[in-house]
């Protein structure tokens, strides 16, 4: 018996039906809000959300004694008495180092500045004192602020921004405590006004850039924004690889402009198919990676560890791509949201290339931890601007990449083999009847 043709209403049905229009308006509108609660949650307060950023304390000042006294005074140890009662502890972490210390934690990226207070400090500021009464040429004393741009371009301006205004309070602290000697020393005699505006301010804060970066670097950013490129390039390019490889393979149509091909279905395994996907991803992040250093020297971009940076990219490229294939293998068509959401709309606002990690809501700090793209960007950052590598991050970035490397790897092999061992073959997709 012939089945009689479908009316139009019956073929546009399902045009009709409420979940038609709810799913994908709702999957995309709570996709944008999650964007939008993330990304502006990350960047509109870094003051209010600091904690824990770190900055080094150098105190070398030897101490003096001063004329009339028999008690020796160390003016830098009131400083940092007074840097550390006056900061917020659970805001700045104040570490106190050593000036090697302190050039090894801004050379590896441990600290984002640091505050060098010299050995002479107590001794010029007993200069000055005495200069006020008696004429003579006289410098003030210098505390010396270094900022770390290598460890990001905004931590350097959060790091100022930090330190200022402590150090002006220490500064009229000093002031006052200077001024109040002069006065008891000199007694009636009064003290010139210049000599009172100098006591009043007596320390010349300096702040310096500690190792700048070159030109060609984006202010800082260029580590972060290859970071992003090789994300995307394992991202997108696995969304590339498995479409192509699925329409050739005749497991999904294929629509160039107004042709529709499905080609006729190849017999392979769920677990072969991920292979072969798999192979062609690794000789793209070959090829990738090259391409990408390759733009950057014509760019001009400053390049102190080609080879190490196309060795490294290679590896994340083909990391990232990998998992992000064994994810499609497992869950199918929702897995490409599965994969947005991984790498990248919990990556970018966590990765720490623009706003440093410790000025992000704790909730980024802790996603930092494991997300691919802050352990991408902090493995970039290191062969882009330090050159000790492994002490700034390279190390640690190559090891959480390669664990990602072999979770993608077990998830994808184990779950399709277990697939094709239950019978769950790719073929004729099942129609529902009404």
């Amino acid at each position: 018996m012939n089945t009689p043709p479908r009316t139009p209403d019956a073929r546009t049905a399902k045009l009709r039906t409420p979940m038609f229009w709810l799913a994908p308006i709702t999957a995309v509108s709570l996709l944008m809000s999650l964007l939008a609660a993330l990304y502006l949650g990350g960047i509109l307060d870094p003051k209010g959300n600091l904690r824990d950023f770190p900055i080094a304390v150098v105190n070398q000042d030897e101490g003096d004694v001063p004329p009339g006294s028999d008690t020796r005074q160390n003016i830098g140890d009131q400083i940092v008495a007074g840097l550390v009662e006056g900061v917020p502890s659970d805001k700045i972490d104040l570490k106190q180092v050593g000036i090697a210390s302190a050039q090894q934690m801004l050379d590896s990226a441990e600290v984002y500045g640091a505050i060098v207070i010299p050995s002479d400090f107590t001794k010029r500021l007993t200069i000055l004192a005495e200069s006020s009464v008696v004429p003579g040429d006289v410098e003030k004393p210098v505390i010396t602020v270094f900022t770390n741009p290598r460890a990001g371009t905004f931590a350097a301006a959060l790091t100022s921004a930090i330190t200022d205004p402590a150090l002006a309070a220490v500064n009229e602290k000093v002031g006052t405590q200077l001024s109040g000697q002069v006065a008891a020393a000199v007694g009636e005699t009064p003290v010139p006004g210049a000599a009172r505006l100098t006591l009043a301010t007596p320390i010349d804060v300096l702040t310096v850039a500690h190792k700048p970066l070159p030109d060609g670097t984006g202010n800082g950013l260029s580590a972060f924004y290859y970071a992003l490129l090789v994300i995307l390039a394992g991202f997108t390019g696995a969304m590339v690889v498995n479409t192509l490889v699925d329409g050739m393979l005749g497991f999904a149509p294929t629509e160039f402009g107004p042709r529709y091909v499905h080609n006729p279905k190849v017999e392979i395994s769920r677990l072969h198919t991920l292979a072969v996907k798999w192979g062609i991803m690794v000789i793209l992040a070959l090829l990738v990676s090259g391409l990408y250093v390759g733009i950057s020297h014509l760019l001009g971009m400053p390049l102190p560890n080609a080879l190490g940076l196309w060795m490294y990219g290679v590896f994340a490229i083909a990391a990232v791509g990998i998992t992000a294939l064994s994810v499609l293998a497992v869950f199918g068509s929702i897995g490409m949201i599965v994969n947005l959401i991984v790498f990248v709309v919990l990556g970018l606002p966590s990765a720490g290339g623009t706003i440093p990690i410790e000025a992000t809501p704790p909730f980024f700090g802790w996603l930092a931890t494991f997300e691919p793209m802050h352990q991408v960007y902090i493995g970039i950052r290191s062969l882009l601007y330090f050159g000790q590598g492994g002490a700034a991050g390279l190390t640690h970035s190559v090891a959480m990449t390669g664990i990602g490397l072999a979770i993608g790897l077990l998830l994808g092999g184990v779950v399709t083999y277990l697939y094709d061992h239950k019978g769950f073959h790719r073929g004729t997709a099942e129609v529902r009847g009404s």
